[in-house]
C-alpha cells in the first residue's frame, strides 16, 4: 500500500532492480503499478496525490504490506463456496483499467470477490479472476535486473497463531499445517503462507514477503516503509 504516495515512492522499486508496468488507473479511482513474477504479482496499490481516496476499503490502510489476494479461476464458483462457507462476500465485481501493451491500448479486466466483512480481523483479502492474463503476465514483464523470479512465501504474524492459520485455510480451501516451532503453514497452488504467534498484537498483520531469485536464493521483499521518497527521481512530467 502506499496510498497517496505512489508516484513518489515507486523509484525505489526501480532502484532495487525490479521492473514495473506503467501507471494504471481502476474505474474504482485508484492507481497502481505491479512487479509481476512468474505466476504472481506484488501489486504497488494508491491513489493520486492531493484528492481523497475513492476506495473506502484502502482509505485507513497504513503504508507497507497490506492486503492477500488469491487467484481463482472461476470467480463466481469461488463467490458461491465463501457464501456457503458462512462467510460475507459481496457479488462478483468487475474491475477494469486501461493500459499501454505492446504500443497499443488496451483494457485490463478482473471479476472480484470481495467480503463485506474481512474473515480475520487486521487483514484485508479477496479473490481475483484475472480475465486478461497476457497483460500482466509476459516475458518482458516478469524480466527483472535483480533476478527476482516468484513469491516463495508471506509471514503473518497473529495474536492467535491457530486460529488465524486455520480462518485462512478455510478462505483459500487449503489445509494449514501445524509446525514443529509454532508456526502455520498454508500451501497454495504457487507459494505458501506462514502464520507465526506474535506477542502484543490484537490482530494479525502481514510482517513479510520473501521473493526466490534466480540464483534460487531468498530475499525478503523491502518495502521502503520509513524512507524519504526519492524525489530527484521523479520524471518531469
Amino acid at each position: 500500500m502506499m496510498r497517496d504516495q505512489l508516484m513518489e515512492r515507486a523509484p525505489h522499486f526501480e532502484q532495487d532492480g525490479y521492473r514495473l508496468t506503467e501507471l494504471s488507473v481502476h474505474n474504482l479511482g485508484s492507481i497502481n503499478r505491479l512487479i509481476p513474477l512468474d505466476t504472481t504479482y506484488i501489486e504497488l496499490l494508491g491513489w493520486p496525490a492531493g484528492k481523497p481516496p475513492a476506495r473506502k476499503e484502502i482509505a485507513e490502510q497504513p503504508l507497507g504490506l497490506d492486503a492477500l489476494v488469491f487467484k481463482t479461476e472461476n470467480a463466481q464458483a469461488t463467490f458461491e463456496r465463501l457464501r456457503d462457507e458462512g462467510f460475507e462476500v459481496n457479488p462478483v465485481l468487475r474491475l477494469e483499467r486501461p493500459l499501454l501493451f505492446q504500443g497499443k491500448q488496451h483494457l485490463a479486466q478482473f471479476d472480484t470477490v470481495r467480503f463485506s466483512a474481512q474473515p480475520v480481523a487486521g487483514l484485508r483479502m479477496y479473490f481475483c479472476q484475472h480475465l486478461t492474463p497476457e497483460f500482466v503476465w509476459n516475458e518482458d514483464a516478469i524480466r527483472h535486473d535483480n533476478g527476482a523470479k516468484s513469491l516463495d512465501h508471506i509471514v503473518i504474524e497473529a495474536p492467535d497463531a491457530q486460529a488465524v492459520a486455520a480462518q485462512l485455510g478455510k478462505v483459500a480451501n487449503a489445509e494449514a499445517k501445524a509446525q514443529d516451532d509454532g508456526t502455520y503453514v498454508i500451501t497454495l497452488r504457487n507459494m505458501q503462507l506462514v502464520v507465526r504467534p506474535a506477542v502484543g498484537l490484537t490482530v494479525a498483520k502481514i510482517s513479510q514477503a520473501f521473493l526466490r531469485h534466480a540464483d534460487d536464493e531468498l530475499r525478503q521483499f523491502n518495502t521502503h516503509v520509513g524512507v524519504e521518497s526519492p524525489q530527484q527521481n521523479l520524471p518531469a512530467d
